[in-house]
């Protein structure tokens, strides 16, 4: 059983979104730490780049902002590697295909494998070209994890039932970002994926309330929230991780 189900066995999931090296690695350190203490089920970990063509402006601005302090994909697989050794809960790389394909594709999944990521999210990649890494994910036990979008309509179903780790549910159509409101039929789309497959659904883009989170959380297994928790980052920088921690706390409580 892949460790990612581990996050979704105790009740609904909180999934953190943290871009490694805003403001600096040990920061980011300190961050993941204070997330996990205060009670996330899997960490979400940007690797930063300089296209991310999936990110609004706030998590733009933190590929910038770690990119500018010097953050390598290197040094993130060193941070991570740290960081094992003392959190246990899934943690999972959201980068782009042009990192992997950079690194070299064998060298970057195994070391992914190496230093204990669970799965990796590859927003750019389409479902159809993903035999250009499913392979090298399942050789080294890395779920290479399938998003699915409200445009996805006839593929819903073939996505789910090949999906591994979790699915990643796109609430809204555009980039990331906080959305005051989320109109999306979820629903509809959920029930489609729970006839293919037993995957835990998590759903991002967009969620940045407690009050948007227990929402999302009662139509899936799970809530994602990047650009709220990159804002608290961009305010407080090395001082951000008491805040993410009390952030993630309230999330958590509004998914119980």
């Amino acid at each position: 059983m892949s460790n990612i189900r581990k996050a979704f066995e105790n009740g609904k999931a909180f999934i953190p979104f943290i871009t490694c090296g805003d403001p600096d690695i040990e920061t980011t350190a300190k961050i993941v730490r204070a997330a996990v203490s205060a009670g996330a089920s899997l960490i979400e970990l940007g690797i930063p780049f300089s296209d991310p063509t999936a990110e609004g402006p706030v998590i733009q601005g933190a590929n910038l902002r770690a990119l500018l302090s010097g953050t390598t994909t290197d040094m993130v697989f060193d941070l991570v590697r740290e960081l094992r050794r003392d959190v246990t809960i899934p943690m999972v790389f959201m980068t782009y295909a042009n990192v992997v394909f950079s690194y070299d594709a064998d060298s970057f999944i195994g070391r992914c494998a190496d230093v204990g990521i669970d799965g990796i999210i590859l927003p750019d990649l389409p479902f159809e070209e993903k035999g250009e890494f499913l392979p090298i994910c399942r050789r080294y036990g890395v779920d290479l994890i399938s998003l699915i979008a409200p445009t996805s309509k006839d593929r819903i179903a073939k996505i789910a039932k090949e999906a591994e780790g979790f699915i990643y549910l796109v609430s809204s159509l555009g980039v990331t970002g906080v959305r005051s409101e989320i109109n999306t039929d979820l629903e509809s789309i959920v029930k489609i994926i729970r006839k293919n497959t037993d995957i835990p659904v998590a759903v991002g883009f967009g969620i940045s309330t407690p009050e948007q989170a227990h929402k999302m959380a009662n139509v899936s297994d799970g809530a994602i929230v990047g650009s709220a928790i990159i804002k608290i980052m961009e305010q407080y920088g090395k001082d951000s991780p008491e805040h993410v921690g009390a952030y993630v706390r309230d999330m958590v409580k509004a998914l119980a």
